[in-house]
């Protein structure tokens, strides 16, 4: 079963970047860029779960959860917003949302928030019969993403969650470019100077670990992103 997900944001890039991550992870996306437009496709698709910005033009993501939930009272719904004081919070489940999460946040972050509500509504991925992939075998390694093991030919490495992310993600990519701007949206959340210069620490201590596999490389892509090789 593939889960529908309405997701109502007006920013192109962030759209376009939150989008094919939830794609790749195997979700049908609604994308709308304004209130209007992502309850006519509320109406039209029934979704099994919506993400709204809350700043949207012609509707509001407030304004839109109200009239979500005048036609289903149960959908779950999570917002998504820069506005991150305590009365906006307030005002987000007041208006039927079931979590709130602040810009910029992490694709995993957000990743698992959605399957949490998916499975406590009862539609979730724990009732799927395809399990998501936790074993990566790529070379002479293998990474294990429940442990946050990898293991090479002479050693064996207990990464951090964000290494692990990023290696993953490479491997989701495995002979082709990753951008570096789609790897800091997807990991950090946001792409900006101080990200991108911890991706860069991430990216060497990674070839630090692989570099007894002969049968890998990771290649820098000038002004581009990453490329892993195996």
């Amino acid at each position: 079963m593939k889960y529908r997900i309405l997701y109502a944001e007006d920013e192109p890039f962030l759209a376009q970047i939150t989008a094919d991550n939830l794609q790749l992870k195997g979700y049908e996306v609604l994308a709308a860029t304004n209130g209007q437009e992502a309850l006519a496709l509320f109406k039209n698709h029934k979704p099994d779960l919506c993400l709204l910005d809350i700043m949207m033009p012609l509707k509001d993501g407030y304004t839109l959860a109200d009239d979500i939930r005048q036609l289903n009272p149960l959908v779950p719904i999570i917002f998504l917003s820069a506005k991150s004081m305590p009365e906006d919070v307030v005002k987000g489940f007041k208006s039927g949302g079931h979590d709130y999460l602040k810009k910029p946040f992490s694709i995993a972050e957000l990743l698992v928030r959605i399957e949490s509500l998916l499975m406590r509504f009862g539609t979730g991925p724990a009732q799927s019969t395809e399990a998501p992939q936790t074993v990566y075998t790529f070379g002479n390694s293998r990474l294990d993403t429940i442990t946050q093991r990898l293991q090479t030919p002479l050693s064996l490495y207990d990464l951090s969650f964000k290494e692990m992310e990023l290696l993953k993600l490479l491997l989701q990519n495995q002979n082709q470019v990753l951008e570096r701007q789609q790897a800091l949206q997807t990991i950090w959340g946001d792409d900006n100077y101080y990200n991108a210069n911890s991706m860069t620490v991430f990216v060497t201590h990674l070839r630090k670990m692989l570099k007894d596999d002969l049968q890998i490389q990771v290649l820098n892509i000038r002004g581009i992103g990453y490329k892993l090789i195996c």
